[in-house]
Parts: structure tokens; sequence; C-alpha cells
């Protein structure tokens, strides 16, 4: 089996066993680019608190970009870093204006996928996982963001090359699957991920995919 058809094996035993996956209603692809800052190196309770808590304090976008830096630190402690997050959030939102006039990124709805990748990129702070996520889950643009569970699971499985880059992963992962899979198998291989094929210890025996993968082949001695 090649590797695109392995990975649409993936897909299609995963829908089967988790079903078609929800996220969360999708937020305005600025709300969701602050939203992806906040959640680097912490969990989505926080992310979700950090973000609501700056909402709550800023009635604008705009107010967050000209506040008091302290005033967005404080906002946003609970998501950790807050003394890069804050500083970084605001850094962005001024350089999103300077560019643009405004803070409106409805424009990237449009523009070539790769163009609106990489304008998203150019910011610091705004990796490829953040800038797919905004693409996919806000602008619903082929984009498949990898992040720490999908870059383990999909190396387990022998996905990609062991070796290969996170961000190199991004590209690798949309080449092999179909852009209308990205939403479905990013969501149940990051649940997988969180549920069985977990860091330390993965449940291979109640993994759906151990037939299709490298790791539970070599560890039962197969």
């Amino acid at each position: 089996m090649d590797s695109s058809a392995k990975a649409l094996a993936v897909h299609h035993t995963l829908l089967a066993f988790y079903g078609e996956p929800l996220w969360r209603n999708p937020l305005p692809p600025l709300d969701e680019l602050v939203s992806t800052i906040l959640s680097q190196n912490t969990n989505d309770v926080n992310r979700d608190k950090a973000f609501e808590a700056l909402r709550r304090r800023f009635p604008t976008w705009e107010a967050v970009r000209d506040a008091d830096p302290d005033e967005v630190i404080a906002c946003v402690r609970v998501a950790g870093l807050a003394n890069q997050k804050g500083p970084r959030i605001q850094q962005v939102l001024r350089e999103i204006t300077r560019e643009r006039g405004n803070l409106d990124l409805s424009f990237l709805q449009t523009l070539p996928l790769e163009e609106a990748r990489t304008w998203l990129m150019k910011f610091n702070g705004v990796g490829p996982k953040t800038a797919a996520i905004v693409l996919c889950f806000s602008l619903g643009r082929p984009a498949f963001p990898v992040d720490t569970h999908v870059y383990r699971v999909t190396g387990r499985l022998g996905l990609r090359p062991e070796k290969m880059t996170v961000e190199d992963a991004h590209t690798h992962m949309e080449a092999l699957l179909p852009p209308e899979t990205y939403y479905a198998a990013h969501l149940n291989i990051i649940r997988l991920g969180r549920e069985i094929c977990q860091a330390r210890k993965p449940n291979c025996p109640t993994c759906p995919l151990r037939s299709l993968c490298d790791f539970a082949t070599k560890s039962a001695g197969m």
C-alpha cells in the first residue's frame, strides 16, 4: 500500500471509529489567529480562558493593539508565557494594521492558498501550524495543521519520514490526502493521539489503526 492509500485508509478507519468530528464554531480569522497564538504550549481550556479574558477586557482588537502591554499580559497570563504572548499579539496586530490599514483578514479567503499561508507566516510567532489552523478552520481553505499529536501519530503510523520536521509535515500531509478530508482527518488524528496513541504509553491493543501502523507491528513483533 502506498503512502496516499494508507493515509486514506487511516482517515476512513478513524471516521468509522469516531464518526465525523465537529470542532467548536469557527471564529473569524483574526480571532482564530489570536486564539492560536495563545494556544502555544498550553491546553485548550487555558487558551480559551485567556482569549475570553481579552474579549471581556477590550471591546475591539484595535483596543488590544493599542493597550498598555501590562494589561494585555495580565489578561493572557492563564495561558502561560504571557510575557511573550501578550507583546507578540500586540505586535502582530500593529503589523497587520500597518500593512493593510485595518484588521480585516477576510482578503485571505480569496488569496491563492500559498500566498495566504506565506502572508500569515511572515509575522513573528506565526508558524505553519498557526497559519494552517486559521486557513482551515476559520476560512475553510485546504490546509492541514500538524500539532504535536498529529506529528507523533503520523510518525508511528509511518505516514511521514521519521526525521521529517514538524514544519515539513504540513505540506507532506497535504500531499497525501485529498483536501476535502483535511478537517476530519486532522481532528480525528488529534483525538486518537490524546485518547489512545499517547506519547508515553500508546494503547496499541485498543487502537483501530493497529493493522495499519508500523509502530504497532514492530511492537507486536510481527
